[in-house]
């Protein structure tokens, strides 16, 4: 009774063996495909374009120093302040300027007095030319002595040289303020200017007057219209690259000095490219490739029994539903054209409708089976369609 009890308990772990085998089989294939995102080829209007990335700075600014020395009594501007070239931003102490002016203006009145006197002394020939000479050069010499003083009184009113706006103010009232001393830095909104290093391979294809767009990570949602101002005709051995500048026209309330910009130069266009996701492609080996997503063939069919008998038919076998077809990655190599900041055009190497993919690309090879993650299947979309037919 003990050996027919371990016979039967044999056949029945067998037989539980065997139907689970298949269950198994179906999750360890479903388990091995690559679940990956993708896009479909499709005609679509995409720009030619060059990009690149560039910090703003003023095409004008100016650092105001002092020109002579003294006590700074009051400031007139602050920081923000739009200024006028001229306008007088701060005032120093005077006295010593305005008495060294006096002292030179009563000296030059007393020679002024003096040459007259020459003068007539020396048309009545009473005076000799050399003296006559004399007294006009020292007449002159204290003109020149009289200018200057007045201009170093003039340096004490402290004024913009070029029109803008106060960056920085770098003194404060009270302080005493010597020679070539910084006191303000002036900023020129506008233009504004964003200098492009570009490879030497679109030398011939961006020039001046050409139309371009910025958008700033300060300002989400805006986007600034400007012009190539000049493009530098001189490449960099060192980089290979030459510097093309973009003049963006803007007041202080926009932009501003030392932002970062993504800068685009639309150059050309085309309306019905045939366009993919920027992300589906792949550089390697010097070629540019997809994944193409495509039907992998089905699995070859069960061979004969050795012995040339065929196996016996099941006696109530369920009729199995139709299998969903599997789908693989296909390696292949495209040929590109015109490219925006999301996508590029594909001249060659496919077709309208294709597949491509544009996330997992990195985990697959050719031939890999695939799960497209955002595919409907076909069982479940024909469903509905057959529950309504009568």
């Amino acid at each position: 009774m003990v050996r027919i009890a371990l016979i039967l308990s044999a056949f029945l772990l067998i037989a539980g063996c065997g139907k689970g085998a298949p269950d198994k089989a179906k999750t360890a294939e479903t388990a091995a495909l690559v679940p990956v995102e993708a896009a479909t080829a499709a005609a679509r209007p995409i720009d030619a374009s060059y990009s690149g990335t560039a910090t703003l700075e003023a095409d004008r600014e100016a650092d105001v120093v002092a020109k002579t020395g003294g006590v700074l009594l009051k400031l007139l501007v602050e920081e923000g302040d739009t200024v006028r070239q001229g306008q007088v931003l701060a005032r120093l102490d005077d006295a010593s300027p305005r008495l060294s002016l006096a002292k030179a203006e009563a000296t030059l009145r007393k020679l002024e007095a003096d040459y007259r006197r020459a003068d007539e002394m020396f048309s009545k020939k009473l005076l000799s030319l050399e003296e006559h000479d004399k007294i006009k050069f020292d007449l002159d010499n204290q003109r020149a002595v009289h200018d200057l003083a007045r201009l170093e009184l003039s340096y004490t009113q402290v004024v913009a040289p070029i029109d803008g706006v106060i960056g920085k103010r770098l003194v404060k009232e009270g302080n005493l303020i010597q020679i070539n001393q910084p006191l303000f830095h002036i900023v020129d909104f506008d233009p504004l200017l964003g200098i492009l290093n570009v490879p030497e391979r679109e030398l011939n294809t961006l020039k001046p007057g050409q139309a371009v767009g910025m958008v700033v990570d300060a300002l989400p949602g805006q986007r600034f219209p400007g012009v190539i101002d000049r493009v530098s005709p001189v490449v960099e051995a060192a980089s290979g690259t030459f510097r093309v500048t973009c003049r963006f026209k803007a007041d202080a309330q926009t932009l501003k000095p030392g932002m970062f910009g993504r800068i685009d130069v639309i150059y050309d266009r085309k309306q019905d490219a045939l366009a993919i996701p920027r992300s589906a492609l792949i550089e390697e080996d010097g070629e540019t490739a997809v994944y193409l997503i495509v039907n992998a063939p089905p699995p070859p069919a069960d061979p004969k029994p050795k012995d040339g008998k065929e196996a016996e038919a099941p006696k109530a076998a369920p009729v199995p539903a139709p299998p969903v077809p599997t789908l693989q990655a296909q390696r292949r190599v495209v040929r590109i054209g015109f490219a925006d900041s999301e996508y590029i055009e594909v001249r060659e190497g496919l077709q309208p409708g294709d597949r491509v993919i544009t996330v997992g690309r990195n985990a697959v090879r050719d031939g890999t089976l695939v799960q497209v993650i955002d595919a409907t299947p076909a069982t479940a979309a024909a469903a509905p369609a057959a529950e309504k037919s009568p």
